[in-house]
């Protein structure tokens, strides 16, 4: 749902009369005085205990006459550095000047919540900094430098205190040599034979933490050997080190007592698998029948088998006789959950009943979804072309339609917008959407496909649907789909989507004389609803690291590619007709599109702490229309402007080119053929799931040079960046994790139509209430932009 409007305040006095210089001058100096002297206030300093200074922070300095990283040092030794000071945005503490001014024993419910929600201040006297050494010198240890030493000194002004530790350091140690000494021969042939993967490289500094993630590799390559019960603390890494060369030798061994279990590679014994899994049978046992599927042992009876035991089977990588893998286990229990039918999936392991040595039977418990989910959804939707009402969202799904964990989705959608505002003429619409989505937990095809061991179930996705629109006073438009396509991800960051049929069908009726005027006085938009028969496939990657914690840059990346029209123009090509945008081929009576598309949409999240970052995102997008199009149908083209877009502008009210759409609270607006555009976002804490930004967009959409239509400018390499809008803003947003809902504030800083002076940063008047009007674009979204 996304929400997009102007902000208007009337001004209550008239700031062009002739207020005199002087008086101007006055204001400003006494505005400066109360800033400074807010500043002041909410520091939070004010009342702090007598003799007390408040921690500001502490910093670092590295004594070394050896060429080290200081950026890794310094990133290291700033983890040490506890407690925290009390947050401070431009020199101000808002929450530490609410506990303070709160009082030591609050009576009124004000001063309670003042002090509830502030911050305690963090005194000098709290802070241990000789602690805090120690601690830097064990981070610097378990970088290499064994031999650091660090001192402190505590600078203090009037009512603040800052300390600077001073760390005295060499080069770190680099290691020399790797050597495997492990007594047991089974074991140390499978880690020799993967050595060259080995994480510990000769001439690497020394890093505890690569020594942890080594034995931890070490361990993933055993359990996939089938060593269910071996740990990685049973590898021991033993060091020699050398002053003179400030290298370090290691020798990897295996603890002196290790179970005797750890050392055997199991396989697989029983398999048994049971879909109708019940939590409370852990208190209530249960006699069940069981039934024999190959080599596997389904609970139940017939009646039992909701889903037919072969399509289970296709997600159990745990198979009987063969060694145990812990990949095949995580495999096994990601693609039972992946198929959409259960709550939980539980596999357990336990040591072969009949005595026999090195076997694991395995359980697999799967606690099944209710087969039908009945939702309803009634939503106000509010748009930036000033449209609003009510939309009503019906669905009911069916989990398991015939027995092969299918899911039926029957949808139905109703709408009604209406323009309700000075300059409006009453218009309104309404539409009903009925679809029906049908997805399979496998790969549909007609030809045989061989089994991957990815650890997600790929599916297989049918989709049919009708759209009927009323433009009360413009036309009516009714838009048949069908779609056939499959979804499959190789791995968490991967995900491919290729839809190898994608219909559909639009025909507009009842156009009234208003449309008809409105199409004559844009080709481009006529030209573009006359072609909507479009029958193609697409293509689409995503590359998202947003969804692994920990690192601090994620990179994000969509790729998308669409064709259609070609195999069309192909058989007509066969049957001796040509096609040509001069004398358009037709299917079922209307003129089919045929055009190529191409989009990249590439993001990056730097994570500059626990709570600030700097989201990047630009965007790039291509399409051509030829053969039997001139021009790409309406619904394809590329758009700009709006809340998730240049969000100084209105949604779609951009381009193409240089052409200025002054009349865009209709229903449509022009498009492009070209898109760019590029977004910074500065995100960062206020208080809780208060959120802020300050942001930057840039970008327009552009035609062809090859389109026929002559409203705004090509696309020219030479011209294009004096064609850009930019604008900025700020944001509030309230994040809930489930839920964002978001406001961001911009004003354009450059316009792409010819004027004067592109750049309007010399226009900009808070003051003036026609400007702000025209420029102040408040926009309500939910989700963040990017």
């Amino acid at each position: 749902m996304k929400f997009q409007s102007k902000i208007q305040i009337e001004n209550s006095f008239d700031f062009s009369l002739g207020i005199k210089n002087s008086f101007l001058s006055a204001c400003k100096l006494w505005g400066l005085l109360l800033f400074f002297g807010l500043l002041t206030a909410c520091s939070g300093t004010k009342h702090l205990p007598k003799d007390e200074k408040l921690y500001t922070g502490a910093s670092i300095q590295f004594k070394t006459t050896d060429k080290v990283n200081k950026r890794l040092l310094k990133e290291a030794a700033q983890q040490s550095f506890r407690p925290e000071p009390n947050k401070s945005y431009f020199g101000m503490r808002p929450q530490l000047w609410l506990y303070m001014a709160a009082g030591e024993n609050p009576k009124s419910k004000l001063k309670k919540w003042m002090r509830k929600n502030g911050d305690a201040p963090v005194l000098i006297s709290q802070i241990k900094p000789s602690v805090t050494a120690a601690v830097i010198d064990a981070k610097l240890f378990n970088l290499g430098i064994f031999n650091s030493h660090t001192q402190f000194r505590i600078v203090e002004k009037k009512r603040t205190a800052h300390i600077i530790y001073s760390s005295y350091i060499h080069k770190p140690y680099t290691v020399d040599s790797l050597v495997y000494d492990v007594r047991d021969d089974s074991i140390s042939h499978h880690i020799l034979s993967d050595k060259e993967n080995s994480l510990i490289k000769t001439g690497e500094n020394y890093n505890l933490e690569v020594l942890q993630t080594e034995r931890l590799r070490i361990d993933a390559l055993l359990k996939d050997k089938g060593y269910f019960y071996f740990n990685p603390d049973y590898l021991l890494f033993k060091a020699d080190t050398s002053t003179i060369k400030h290298s370090i030798s290691f020798r990897l061994t295996l603890k002196d007592s290790i179970p005797e279990n750890a050392l055997i590679a199991y396989k697989i014994g029983n398999v048994s698998i049971d879909q109708n899994y019940s939590l409370n049978e852990r208190r209530t046992a249960r006699a069940n029948d069981t039934i024999m599927i190959g080599d596997n042992i389904f609970i139940g009876n017939e009646r039992d088998m909701k889903i037919k035991p072969e399509v289970i089977l296709k997600s159990v990588y745990l198979r009987k006789n063969e060694t145990y893998s812990r990949q095949n286990h995580a495999i096994t229990l990601n693609r039972l959950m992946s198929i959409g039918n259960f709550k939980f999936v539980q596999v357990k392991f336990d040591e072969s009943a009949n005595n026999a040595q090195g076997l694991l039977d395995v359980t697999a418990l799967m606690t099944p979804m209710s087969k039908y989910t009945f939702r309803a959804e009634l939503d106000l939707v509010t748009k930036s072309n000033k449209y609003s009402g009510p939309q009503l969202n019906l669905s009911v799904l069916n989990r398991n339609t015939f027995k092969g964990a299918e899911l039926l989705s029957l949808n139905m959608a109703g709408t009604f917008e209406a323009q309700l505002t000075r300059m409006a003429e009453n218009l309104f619409s309404y539409s009903w959407n009925p679809d029906i989505e049908l997805t399979f937990p496998r790969f549909i095809v007609p030809f045989k496909l061989k089994p991957t061991n990815s650890l997600y179930v790929p599916k297989t996705r049918f989709v049919l649907s009708y759209n009927y629109m009323n433009r009360v006073s413009y036309f009516d438009m009714n838009t048949f789909k069908f779609g056939y396509g499959f979804k499959w991800k190789n791995n968490v960051k991967n995900e491919h989507e290729f839809n190898p049929v994608n219909i559909s069908y639009t025909s507009i009726g009842n156009r009234s004389a208003q449309f008809d005027s409105l199409m004559l006085s844009n080709p481009l938009l006529e030209k573009s609803y006359e072609e909507q028969f479009i029958a193609g496939a697409n293509y689409s990657f995503t590359y998202n690291e947003q969804l692994i914690p920990g690192k601090r840059i994620q990179y994000y990346i969509n790729l998308n590619v669409e064709t259609a029209g070609n195999a069309l123009s192909l058989a007509r090509l066969i049957g001796g007709a040509k096609a040509s945008p001069e004398q358009p081929l037709k299917v079922i009576g209307s003129v089919y599109s045929q055009y190529a598309k191409l989009s990249v949409d590439g993001r990056a999240t730097l994570n500059l702490s626990d709570k600030d970052k700097l989201a990047l995102r630009a965007f790039a997008g291509v399409a051509r229309s030829y053969g039997n199009s001139s021009v790409l149908p309406y619904s394809k083209q590329f758009f700009s402007g709006g809340p998730n877009s240049i969000r100084a502008f209105q949604i779609n009210s951009l381009g193409p080119g240089t052409y200025h759409q002054q009349n865009i609270n209709r229903y449509l607006q022009s498009g492009g053929d070209i898109k760019l555009e590029a977004n910074a976002e500065y995100r960062f804490n206020i208080y809780k799931y208060f959120k802020g930004a300050l942001f930057v967009d840039a970008g327009n959409v552009w035609l062809q040079k090859s389109n026929p239509s002559d409203i705004g400018t090509p696309f020219r390499f030479s011209s294009f960046m004096n064609e850009l809008a930019v604008g900025a803003g700020a944001g509030l947003r309230v994040d809930v994790s489930f839920f964002v809902l978001r406001f961001d504030l911009a004003i354009p800083l450059r316009k792409p139509w010819p004027t004067n002076q592109r750049w309007v940063t010399s226009d900009i008047d808070f003051t003036d209430a026609t400007w702000r009007r025209e420029n102040l674009m408040l926009n309500i979204a939910i989700g963040y932009p990017f």
